[in-house]
Protein backbone atom coordinates (compact mmCIF):
# COMPACT_ATOMS: atom_id res chain seq x y z
CA UNK A 1 0.00 0.00 0.00
CA UNK A 2 2.82 2.71 0.76
CA UNK A 3 4.47 1.40 -2.53
CA UNK A 4 0.97 2.89 -4.92
CA UNK A 5 0.79 5.68 -2.61
CA UNK A 6 4.36 7.01 -3.34
CA UNK A 7 4.00 6.16 -6.59
CA UNK A 8 0.22 7.63 -7.12
CA UNK A 9 2.21 10.59 -5.55
CA UNK A 10 5.06 11.20 -8.34
CA UNK A 11 2.42 9.96 -11.01
CA UNK A 12 2.34 13.49 -13.31
CA UNK A 13 -1.40 12.07 -14.89
CA UNK A 14 -2.60 11.30 -11.88
CA UNK A 15 -1.40 14.87 -10.56
CA UNK A 16 -3.23 16.87 -12.81
CA UNK A 17 -6.88 14.76 -13.10
CA UNK A 18 -7.23 13.33 -9.63
CA UNK A 19 -7.52 16.68 -7.66
CA UNK A 20 -10.02 18.05 -9.87
CA UNK A 21 -12.28 14.73 -8.89
CA UNK A 22 -15.42 15.91 -5.84
CA UNK A 23 -14.10 12.96 -4.02
CA UNK A 24 -10.78 13.45 -3.68
CA UNK A 25 -11.19 17.02 -2.69
CA UNK A 26 -13.80 16.09 -0.10
CA UNK A 27 -11.05 13.16 1.29
CA UNK A 28 -8.15 15.98 1.57
CA UNK A 29 -10.36 17.86 3.88
CA UNK A 30 -9.17 15.77 6.92
CA UNK A 31 -6.02 16.94 6.38
CA UNK A 32 -6.45 20.59 5.82
CA UNK A 33 -8.65 23.37 6.65
CA UNK A 34 -9.01 24.92 3.03
CA UNK A 35 -6.38 26.10 0.26
CA UNK A 36 -6.33 29.94 1.23
CA UNK A 37 -4.02 31.38 3.82
CA UNK A 38 -7.46 32.62 6.05
CA UNK A 39 -8.53 29.32 6.93
CA UNK A 40 -5.29 28.15 7.48
CA UNK A 41 -5.03 31.08 10.43
CA UNK A 42 -8.68 30.74 11.54
CA UNK A 43 -7.60 27.47 12.35
CA UNK A 44 -4.94 28.77 14.28
CA UNK A 45 -7.00 30.79 15.86
CA UNK A 46 -9.26 28.22 17.31
CA UNK A 47 -6.53 25.83 17.97
CA UNK A 48 -4.77 28.99 20.36
CA UNK A 49 -7.79 29.19 22.36
CA UNK A 50 -6.73 25.14 23.22
CA UNK A 51 -3.25 26.21 24.20
CA UNK A 52 -1.79 24.91 20.91
CA UNK A 53 0.44 26.86 18.75
CA UNK A 54 0.52 26.09 15.32
CA UNK A 55 2.99 25.92 11.90
CA UNK A 56 2.25 26.87 8.22
CA UNK A 57 3.49 25.97 5.24
CA UNK A 58 2.18 26.25 2.12
CA UNK A 59 2.11 23.28 -0.46
CA UNK A 60 3.89 23.32 -3.44
CA UNK A 61 7.35 22.52 -4.63
CA UNK A 62 9.98 23.00 -7.46
CA UNK A 63 8.87 25.86 -9.36
CA UNK A 64 10.18 26.22 -12.69
CA UNK A 65 10.79 30.32 -12.64
CA UNK A 66 12.52 33.07 -10.51
CA UNK A 67 9.40 34.52 -10.87
CA UNK A 68 8.03 31.98 -9.04
CA UNK A 69 10.33 31.88 -5.70
CA UNK A 70 9.54 35.54 -5.68
CA UNK A 71 5.66 35.45 -5.42
CA UNK A 72 6.45 32.64 -2.71
CA UNK A 73 8.49 34.34 -0.37
CA UNK A 74 6.35 37.73 -0.90
CA UNK A 75 3.30 35.39 -0.25
CA UNK A 76 5.12 34.07 2.78
CA UNK A 77 6.17 37.56 4.19
CA UNK A 78 2.47 38.61 4.05
CA UNK A 79 1.96 35.35 5.86
CA UNK A 80 3.97 36.32 8.51
CA UNK A 81 3.08 39.82 8.87
CA UNK A 82 -0.77 38.48 9.44
CA UNK A 83 0.13 35.89 12.18
CA UNK A 84 1.56 38.59 14.26
CA UNK A 85 -1.25 41.09 13.56
CA UNK A 86 -3.49 38.37 14.48
CA UNK A 87 -1.59 37.66 17.76
CA UNK A 88 -1.48 33.81 16.82
CA UNK A 89 1.80 31.63 17.84
CA UNK A 90 2.74 30.70 14.63
CA UNK A 91 5.75 29.53 12.75
CA UNK A 92 6.37 28.85 9.05
CA UNK A 93 7.94 26.19 7.47
CA UNK A 94 8.91 26.62 3.84
CA UNK A 95 9.96 24.00 1.09
CA UNK A 96 13.60 25.31 -0.91
CA UNK A 97 12.42 24.18 -4.10
CA UNK A 98 9.25 26.52 -3.91
CA UNK A 99 11.84 29.32 -3.36
CA UNK A 100 13.27 29.04 -6.23
CA UNK A 101 16.61 26.16 -5.05
CA UNK A 102 16.56 24.43 -8.49
CA UNK A 103 17.37 27.56 -10.21
CA UNK A 104 19.11 30.28 -8.07
CA UNK A 105 20.35 29.34 -4.66
CA UNK A 106 21.56 32.68 -3.83
CA UNK A 107 18.08 33.87 -4.67
CA UNK A 108 17.10 31.65 -2.80
CA UNK A 109 19.27 32.11 0.51
CA UNK A 110 18.12 35.79 -0.05
CA UNK A 111 14.58 34.66 0.20
CA UNK A 112 15.08 33.02 2.80
CA UNK A 113 16.92 35.72 4.96
CA UNK A 114 14.47 37.71 4.61
CA UNK A 115 11.77 35.18 5.98
CA UNK A 116 13.87 34.82 8.54
CA UNK A 117 14.30 38.30 9.71
CA UNK A 118 10.97 39.15 8.75
CA UNK A 119 9.77 36.18 11.69
CA UNK A 120 12.33 36.98 14.28
CA UNK A 121 10.20 40.45 14.27
CA UNK A 122 8.13 38.24 16.10
CA UNK A 123 10.45 36.31 18.26
CA UNK A 124 9.47 33.33 15.86
CA UNK A 125 11.27 30.20 13.99
CA UNK A 126 11.55 30.04 9.91
CA UNK A 127 11.65 26.02 9.67
CA UNK A 128 13.30 24.75 6.26
CA UNK A 129 11.72 21.87 5.05
CA UNK A 130 13.54 18.52 4.06
CA UNK A 131 12.44 16.94 0.88
CA UNK A 132 13.74 14.01 -1.32
CA UNK A 133 16.75 12.82 -0.71
CA UNK A 134 18.80 14.20 -3.27
CA UNK A 135 18.38 17.56 -1.68
CA UNK A 136 19.14 16.03 1.91
CA UNK A 137 23.32 17.38 1.59
CA UNK A 138 22.15 20.62 -0.19
CA UNK A 139 19.24 21.77 1.94
CA UNK A 140 21.90 20.83 5.17
CA UNK A 141 24.68 23.16 3.62
CA UNK A 142 22.12 25.74 2.94
CA UNK A 143 20.85 25.54 6.70
CA UNK A 144 24.87 26.03 8.02
CA UNK A 145 25.22 29.21 5.85
CA UNK A 146 21.42 30.51 7.28
CA UNK A 147 21.65 29.48 11.00
CA UNK A 148 25.14 32.04 10.60
CA UNK A 149 23.33 34.67 10.04
CA UNK A 150 19.86 33.71 11.22
CA UNK A 151 19.94 32.53 14.28
CA UNK A 152 16.02 31.59 14.48
CA UNK A 153 15.85 29.14 11.66
CA UNK A 154 15.09 25.37 12.38
CA UNK A 155 15.63 22.52 9.80
CA UNK A 156 13.67 19.18 9.19
CA UNK A 157 15.39 15.91 9.55
CA UNK A 158 14.23 12.52 8.52
CA UNK A 159 14.66 9.41 10.49
CA UNK A 160 14.33 6.89 7.62
CA UNK A 161 17.73 7.97 6.08
CA UNK A 162 21.05 6.35 7.44
CA UNK A 163 22.82 9.58 7.19
CA UNK A 164 20.70 11.31 10.13
CA UNK A 165 22.56 10.32 12.89
CA UNK A 166 25.52 11.84 11.43
CA UNK A 167 23.70 14.67 10.61
CA UNK A 168 22.45 15.49 13.96
CA UNK A 169 26.50 15.41 15.16
CA UNK A 170 27.38 17.45 12.30
CA UNK A 171 24.61 20.16 13.54
CA UNK A 172 24.84 20.12 17.15
CA UNK A 173 27.38 23.13 17.44
CA UNK A 174 25.22 25.78 15.99
CA UNK A 175 22.48 24.89 18.27
CA UNK A 176 20.37 23.79 15.98
CA UNK A 177 16.09 23.90 16.07
CA UNK A 178 15.31 20.39 14.43
CA UNK A 179 12.52 19.33 13.69
CA UNK A 180 12.76 15.21 13.72
CA UNK A 181 10.31 13.36 11.43
CA UNK A 182 10.19 9.76 9.68
CA UNK A 183 10.11 10.65 6.13
CA UNK A 184 7.41 10.49 3.26
CA UNK A 185 9.65 9.92 0.13
CA UNK A 186 10.40 7.19 -1.57
CA UNK A 187 13.75 6.11 -0.95
CA UNK A 188 16.23 2.91 -1.90
CA UNK A 189 17.44 0.61 0.92
CA UNK A 190 20.96 2.06 0.31
CA UNK A 191 20.43 5.16 1.81
CA UNK A 192 17.09 5.03 3.96
CA UNK A 193 15.83 2.17 6.28
CA UNK A 194 12.70 0.61 4.86
CA UNK A 195 11.24 -1.45 7.68
CA UNK A 196 8.62 0.43 10.19
CA UNK A 197 10.81 -1.12 12.62
CA UNK A 198 14.36 0.11 11.88
CA UNK A 199 12.39 3.82 10.64
CA UNK A 200 11.05 3.63 14.34
CA UNK A 201 14.08 2.49 16.14
CA UNK A 202 16.16 5.39 14.42
CA UNK A 203 13.84 8.38 15.53
CA UNK A 204 14.44 7.46 18.81
CA UNK A 205 17.88 6.53 18.52
CA UNK A 206 17.89 10.44 16.92
CA UNK A 207 15.95 12.18 19.64
CA UNK A 208 17.78 10.59 22.24
CA UNK A 209 20.93 11.86 20.98
CA UNK A 210 19.07 15.18 21.22
CA UNK A 211 17.67 15.29 24.70
CA UNK A 212 21.60 13.94 25.21
CA UNK A 213 22.55 16.84 23.86
CA UNK A 214 20.76 19.34 25.84
CA UNK A 215 21.05 17.80 29.15
CA UNK A 216 25.07 18.09 28.23
CA UNK A 217 24.70 21.41 27.99
CA UNK A 218 23.92 22.09 24.05
CA UNK A 219 21.28 24.74 23.07
CA UNK A 220 18.95 22.42 20.82
CA UNK A 221 15.41 22.91 19.94
CA UNK A 222 13.42 19.69 19.69
CA UNK A 223 10.56 18.93 17.93
CA UNK A 224 9.20 15.54 17.42
CA UNK A 225 7.15 15.42 14.24
CA UNK A 226 5.39 12.04 14.62
CA UNK A 227 1.71 11.02 15.15
CA UNK A 228 3.31 7.77 17.35
CA UNK A 229 2.57 8.51 20.64
CA UNK A 230 3.92 5.49 21.50
CA UNK A 231 7.54 7.01 20.68
CA UNK A 232 6.78 10.34 21.80
CA UNK A 233 6.21 8.87 25.65
CA UNK A 234 8.93 6.60 25.37
CA UNK A 235 11.19 9.77 24.33
CA UNK A 236 9.65 11.32 27.31
CA UNK A 237 10.19 9.24 29.35
CA UNK A 238 14.15 9.52 28.52
CA UNK A 239 13.89 13.04 28.51
CA UNK A 240 12.58 12.71 32.15
CA UNK A 241 15.38 10.62 33.29
CA UNK A 242 17.45 12.83 32.74
CA UNK A 243 15.80 15.90 34.67
CA UNK A 244 14.41 17.44 31.55
CA UNK A 245 11.07 18.99 31.83
CA UNK A 246 8.37 18.29 29.51
CA UNK A 247 8.85 21.65 27.87
CA UNK A 248 12.70 20.49 26.28
CA UNK A 249 11.15 19.59 23.43
CA UNK A 250 7.67 19.98 21.40
CA UNK A 251 5.15 18.02 19.84
CA UNK A 252 4.34 18.83 16.44
CA UNK A 253 1.53 16.92 14.55
CA UNK A 254 -0.63 17.62 11.45
CA UNK A 255 -3.75 18.84 11.32
CA UNK A 256 -6.71 16.75 11.20
CA UNK A 257 -5.15 13.83 12.85
CA UNK A 258 -4.84 12.40 16.73
CA UNK A 259 -6.30 15.73 17.45
CA UNK A 260 -7.85 13.68 20.70
CA UNK A 261 -4.17 13.23 21.30
CA UNK A 262 -2.92 16.48 20.24
CA UNK A 263 -5.42 17.92 23.25
CA UNK A 264 -4.65 15.80 25.52
CA UNK A 265 -0.84 16.07 25.76
CA UNK A 266 -1.52 19.98 25.86
CA UNK A 267 -3.42 19.19 28.50
CA UNK A 268 -0.58 17.70 30.62
CA UNK A 269 1.95 20.31 30.00
CA UNK A 270 3.66 19.53 26.90
CA UNK A 271 4.37 22.05 24.21
CA UNK A 272 2.10 21.44 21.24
CA UNK A 273 2.11 22.33 17.68
CA UNK A 274 -0.20 22.00 15.37
CA UNK A 275 1.62 21.76 11.68
CA UNK A 276 -1.69 23.51 9.17
CA UNK A 277 -0.81 23.02 5.34
CA UNK A 278 -2.95 24.83 2.67
CA UNK A 279 -2.81 25.63 -1.00
CA UNK A 280 -3.96 24.65 -4.22
CA UNK A 281 -0.96 22.02 -5.22
CA UNK A 282 -2.03 19.18 -2.45
CA UNK A 283 -2.33 16.63 -4.21
CA UNK A 284 1.67 15.34 -3.37
CA UNK A 285 1.79 15.93 -0.18
CA UNK A 286 -1.56 14.52 0.51
CA UNK A 287 -0.66 11.26 -1.18
CA UNK A 288 2.74 11.36 1.16
CA UNK A 289 0.65 11.48 4.29
CA UNK A 290 -1.46 8.83 3.24
CA UNK A 291 1.85 6.90 2.86
CA UNK A 292 2.94 7.28 5.83
CA UNK A 293 0.48 5.59 7.58
CA UNK A 294 -1.40 3.73 5.29
CA UNK A 295 -4.16 3.05 7.46
CA UNK A 296 -5.01 6.55 6.63
CA UNK A 297 -6.99 5.24 3.78
CA UNK A 298 -9.86 4.22 5.85
CA UNK A 299 -10.26 7.95 7.41
CA UNK A 300 -10.39 9.23 3.84
CA UNK A 301 -12.47 6.94 2.90
CA UNK A 302 -14.90 8.08 5.63
CA UNK A 303 -14.44 11.02 4.89
CA UNK A 304 -15.88 10.61 1.41
CA UNK A 305 -18.82 8.79 2.01
CA UNK A 306 -19.47 10.19 5.63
Amino acid sequence: MRRLLLWMARNRWLRDHLPRLWFARRAVRRFMPGEDPASALDAAARFKAEGIASEFTRLGENVTTVEEGDAVAEHYLGLLADIRARDIDGEVSVKLTQLGYDLDVERTLAHARRLAERAAESGKTLWVDMEGSAYAEGTIAFYERLKATNPNTGLCLQSYLRRTAEDIQRLLPLSPQIRLVKGAYAEPPAIAYQGKHDVDTNYVSAAVALLDAMHAGHTVRLGLGTHDVRLIEQIAEHAAALGLPKASFEVQMLYGIRMDQQRRLASEGYLVRDLIAYGEAWYPWYMRRLAERPANVLFALRQIIG
